[in-house]
């Protein structure tokens, strides 16, 4: 089953991320925000996989970005994050069907105003909760849709009760 291979995904990217404990940590929280915000949302077990795989790989263009362009903007981000992935999620076995939608979700978890299905909006839901925290962009409930995001949000940063 492919849900075993997670975590060793975590560990390659932490490998292909060693030291660099931010880097790391990030990807680590967002993976823990999109896990447990696609599993209150009820995603089912593919679009699971496909989110929490997206979530822990979706910074890894900027290594490239920053040695190639001297930056790691979301544009360059994606154009070379989705080779990077591929590779990993390749030689751990992933199906080229899985592979394909989750170098998708890195090409695009910068670009906010096309979330039209649950995984990508869950992973851009994720990346915002962490960026807010770690102080990277100033907080704001605008693109949250789902109802843990949400809840997750307010939890953070205030606003109505949080759902319990």
């Amino acid at each position: 089953m492919q849900r075993e291979k997670i975590p060793q995904a975590a560990l390659k990217m932490a490998a292909y991320d060693a030291g660099d404990t931010r880097r790391i940590e990030h990807l680590m929280k967002v993976w823990g925000y999109a896990r447990t915000i696609g599993q209150l949302e009820n995603l089912d077990r593919r679009t699971q996989l496909i989110l929490e795989l997206a979530a822990l790989t979706h910074d890894i263009g900027i290594k490239n970005s920053l040695l190639k362009y001297g930056s790691a903007s979301g544009e360059h981000q994606q154009i070379e994050g989705p080779p990077e992935a591929q590779k990993l999620l390749e030689e751990l076995g992933f199906p080229k069907e899985i592979i394909q939608r989750v170098c998708w979700l890195i090409a695009h978890h910068h670009i906010y105003h096309e979330m039209t299905s649950p995984d990508y909006q869950i992973l851009v839901e994720a990346d915002l909760l962490v960026n807010f925290a770690e102080g990277g962009m100033a907080p704001s409930d605008r693109l949250f849709r789902t109802e843990a995001g949400k809840a997750l949000y307010r939890s953070l940063f205030g606003g109505e009760q949080a759902a319990g």
